[in-house]
């Protein structure tokens, strides 16, 4: 949370990485209901797993980060 990153895993065991900074208003999202993104600002919701938009005001989706895992920590975003 406190990095703006979330990670999800497929069922394939393939991870995915999204920054949790809005699209919409650049305000940072710190609410995960299930696998949806809440933001706080204007309400915006994103698919945690996709990045996805599912409801406006954001039209575009979560900008994707690269992940990997190395010596057995999931590790996303610029150190990936």
């Amino acid at each position: 949370r406190d990095h703006h990153v979330v990670v999800s895993r497929a069922d394939d065991g393939s991870l995915k990485a999204f920054s949790t900074v809005c699209t919409h208003a650049g305000c940072p999202i710190r609410k995960l209901e299930g696998t949806k993104l809440v933001c706080p600002c204007h309400g915006s919701e994103f698919d945690a797993r996709t990045g996805e938009v599912l409801h406006a005001p954001a039209t575009v989706p979560l900008v994707e980060l690269p992940v990997q895992v190395k010596q057995g920590r999931i590790v996303a975003g610029t150190g990936a």
